[in-house]
C-alpha cells in the first residue's frame, strides 16, 4: 500500500501523499449500480465493458516502442517478445459510457505465449499504490515468471490517473495558518474542483481492464496483482465473474470489506511490529556488522535516547530509509546501515532544530553509510538512498510552499481511489482518538501519522459482494506474517470469508509482494494454479527465506495458523517492551526544558 505518513510536529502534511477531498462533489458522480451489462448468448447475463464501449472497439492503436523510465529498462524490457507500448481510449464514466468524454490509458503488451499450442490468454498485472504505475509490469512479470510467460500474454498498464495514462491532478495554495484539519479541507476543494476526480475509482479502472480484454479479443482475463492491486483484483472478479480466469492476490488488503479503512487503520500497527520484532533482532545478530549490540532491546534503547522518531533527523531516516526496506527485507543491510549512522550522529552533534539542519544531518548520515559499503553494494545503495532522499526532498519542497504561500500541485490519485471505495469514517473525534491510540501503542510510526484525509470525501462506490454459487470465481492470496504495509490480519480474515480462496502464508517473513518468491513451497502451487487450473490446499504454511546475512530463517512473533486462530498478535511482548522504553524516553524528555514534546491535541490543531 502506499505510505501516508502525515506532517510531523515541524513539517506540514505532504500535499503529493495526501490529496484530500472534501464535503462537496466536483463534476458529475457516477451512479452508485454497476454500469451495465452483455450477453454471452445462451439467456445468461455477463458483464462486458466491450458491450457498453462498443463505440471504441474499432479504435486503431499505433503500438511503438515502450518508455519505461530509463535507457537500461527500455532495453532490458524491450528485450521480451512482442514488447510494445500503445494508448488506448476508454469513456472517462463507464455509468454513461456514450457522453462524448474520453481519457487514455497507457498499455503495454507481451507477446511471449504465440505459438504455444496451449495458451491460456492474457494477464494483467498491477503492483499497487492505489496509483502505482503499472506499465513496466507486463514484460517485467514474463521476466520474473517465464514458466507462465510461455503461456500467458503478460499486460501491463497505468490505471487511469496514473503515469503515462490521463492524470488526476489537484492545486491549492497553503495557508501556513491552517491546521491540519483546515489543510486536508482545502486539499479536499482543490481535488474536487477537478472534473475527472469522481471517476477515479476501483469500479471504473475494473471496466478499463475489460475493455483492454475485449479489445485484444480474448473471451477471458487473469491478473496477477500486489498490495492495492488485490483489491482491484478482487473488484474486478465480482464485477466480471465469468470473464475472470487465474487471479492471485499477493501481500492482500481486506478485500472482504466493503472499503479501504481497515488495512489502513491495521497498518501503522504492523509497521511497529515489524521494527522490533524482526528489524532489530535481525541488526542484534549482525553485532559484527553493525556493533550496535546483540539484545534488540538495548538497541531500541539507543534509538529512543536518541530522540527516536520523536527527532526530525529520526523522523527522514524513519519514514524515507527504515520504511522502504520493510517492504523488501533485500534492504535491511542498507536500513542497518543507517540506523548505525543515525545513533552516531545523534551523539555526535546537537538534535536539528529546523528542517534545513535536519536535512544536512541526514546527507551526512548518507554519506557515512555509503562509505562503509562494500564495493559491490555501492550501487545498489546509491539507487536506495536516491529514492530516500528524493521522498525527503518532496516533502521539503512541500514545506517551503507552506512558507512562502506558493501553489502546490499534486497528483490526487491516491487519495481518490483509497477514499472514493467505500465511505472512511468522518469523525472529528475518532481520528484524535485514532491518533491518540497509534501514539501510545504503535509510537514508533505514530507520531509521524495524523487523521485522514478520507474523512473529509465522500465514497463514490463501495466493494461488491462477492458472487454466489457457480459464479464465486476462485482465488490465491499470498501473505507474508509481518508484512508492513498489509498486514496479515487483513488477508487471513479475507481467506476464510470468501469463497474458493487458497491462502499460502509465508512464515517469518516480512517482504510486501513476494511472487514469485523463490521458494517452491510459495512459487510452484502458483504455477500450477496458473498453468492447470489446480487450486492450492486451502491453507499452506510455508517457511521464509532466510534474511540477508542469515544462514536460516528465525523465528519472529509467532506462527501463523488457520484453525480460526492467528497466533500473531499485532502488540507482541517485544512491543509491549519497546513501547515502555519509548514512553520512558518522552517522559525524560518532557523533564528536559530544552525538549517540546507535544499532546495529540497541540499536534493535530497547531
Amino acid at each position: 500500500m502506499g505510505m501516508s505518513l502525515k506532517k510531523s510536529r515541524y513539517m506540514k502534511i505532504s500535499a503529493a501523499v495526501a490529496a484530500v477531498a472534501a464535503l462537496g462533489l466536483g463534476g458529475v458522480a457516477p451512479a452508485s449500480a454497476a454500469p451495465g451489462n452483455g450477453n454471452n448468448g445462451k439467456g445468461n447475463q455477463v458483464n462486458d465493458a466491450g458491450v457498453l464501449g462498443a463505440h471504441l472497439l474499432d479504435q486503431e492503436l499505433n503500438w511503438e516502442d515502450c518508455d519505461f523510465g530509463s535507457e537500461s529498462l527500455n532495453e532490458r524490457f524491450g528485450a521480451i517478445p512482442g514488447t510494445a507500448c500503445a494508448d488506448v481510449t476508454v469513456p472517462r464514466d463507464w455509468h454513461n459510457p456514450t457522453d462524448g468524454n474520453t481519457i487514455t490509458l497507457r498499455v503495454a503488451k507481451t507477446e511471449t505465449s504465440k505459438g504455444n499450442p496451449n495458451r491460456q490468454g492474457i494477464a494483467l498485472v498491477n503492483p499497487g499504490g492505489p496509483g502505482g504505475s503499472g506499465l513496466p509490469w507486463g514484460p517485467a512479470m514474463a521476466e520474473r515468471a517465464p514458466e507462465l510467460a510461455e503461456s500467458y500474454d503478460f499486460i501491463g498498464f497505468d490505471p487511469r490517473g496514473v503515469g503515462e495514462s490521463t492524470p488526476l491532478e489537484c492545486t491549492y495554495t497553503p495557508d501556513p495558518d491552517a491546521d491540519i484539519w483546515e489543510d486536508q479541507k482545502a486539499q479536499t476543494e482543490a481535488c474536487l474542483e477537478n472534473p475527472l476526480t469522481p471517476y477515479i475509482t476501483t469500479e471504473q479502472t475494473v471496466y478499463d481492464m475489460d475493455f483492454i480484454r475485449a479489445l485484444f479479443g480474448e473471451e477471458q482475463l487473469s491478473y496477477i496483482g500486489y498490495s492495492y492491486g488485490t483489491w482491484l483484483g478482487s473488484w474486478y472478479q465480482r464485477e466480471f465473474p465469468q470473464r475472470a480466469h487465474r487471479f492471485l492476490l499477493d501481500s492482500a488488503v481486506d478485500v472482504s470489506r466493503d472499503g479501504l479503512q481497515t488495512t489502513w487503520d491495521l497498518q501503522p500497527r504492523s509497521r511497529d511490529r515489524q521494527f522490533q520484532d524482526m528489524m532489530l533482532p535481525w541488526v542484534a545478530r549482525h553485532d559484527d556488522e553493525f556493533g550496535l549490540g546483540t539484545d534488540a532491546m538495548e538497541i531500541r534503547e539507543q534509538w529512543e535516547a536518541a530522540g527516536g522518531t520523536r527527532s526530525m533527523l529520526g523522523q527522514m531516516v524513519a519514514g524515507s530509509f527504515i520504511l522502504p526496506a520493510m517492504y523488501n527485507t533485500a534492504d535491511y543491510p542498507f536500513a542497518g546501515v543507517m540506523i548505525r549512522m543515525f545513533l552516531k550522529i545523534s551523539a555526535e552533534e546537537a538534535e536539528a532544530e529546523t528542517p534545513e539542519e535536519a536535512k544536512a544531518q541526514l546527507e551526512e548520515v548518507v554519506a557515512q553509510a555509503r562509505a562503509e559499503m562494500p564495493a559491490d553494494q555501492v550501487a545498489a545503495f546509491d539507487r536506495f538512498a536516491a529514492r530516500g532522499m528524493e521522498s525527503v526532498e518532496n516533502r521539503g519542497r512541500i514545506a517551503e510552499a507552506v512558507k512562502t504561500g506558493d501553489q502546490v500541485t499534486f497528483s490526487g490519485t491516491f487519495s481518490a481511489i483509497r477514499c472514493q471505495d467505500g465511505q472512511w469514517n468522518q469523525s472529528k473525534g475518532y481520528w484524535t482518538s485514532w491518533v491518540k491510540d497509534l501514539i501510545r501503542k504503535a509510537p514508533w510510526i505514530g507520531v509521524m501519522m495524523g487523521p485522514s484525509e478520507c474523512m473529509y470525501w465522500p465514497a463514490q462506490t463501495s466493494m461488491p459482494k462477492q458472487p454466489g454459487g457457480a459464479k464465486a470465481q476462485d482465488a490465491v492470496i499470498i501473505q507474508t506474517e509481518l508484512d508492513a504495509a498489509t498486514p496479515y490480519e487483513g488477508s487471513h480474515r479475507a481467506a476464510g470469508v470468501l469463497r474458493n480462496t487458497s491462502l499460502i502464508s509465508v512464515d517469518n517473513e516480512g517482504s510486501h509482494g513476494v511472487f514469485p518468491y523463490g521458494s517452491e513451497c510459495v512459487d510452484a502451487p502458483v504455477r500450477e494454479y496458473f498453468l492447470t487450473g489446480e487450486m492450492p490446499d486451502e491453507y499452506t504454511l510455508c517457511e521464509a527465506l532466510p534474511l540477508p546475512m542469515d544462514t536460516e530463517a528465525h523465528q519472529v512473533a509467532g506462527t501463523p495458523t488457520h484453525k480460526n486462530d492467528i497466533k500473531i498478535t499485532m502488540r507482541t511482548e517485544a512491543v509491549k517492551a519497546a513501547n515502555r522504553i519509548t514512553e520512558a524516553a518522552m517522559q525524560r524528555e518532557l523533564l528536559d526544558s530544552r525538549a517540546v514534546v507535544p499532546s495529540v491535541e497541540d499536534f493535530l490543531n497547531r
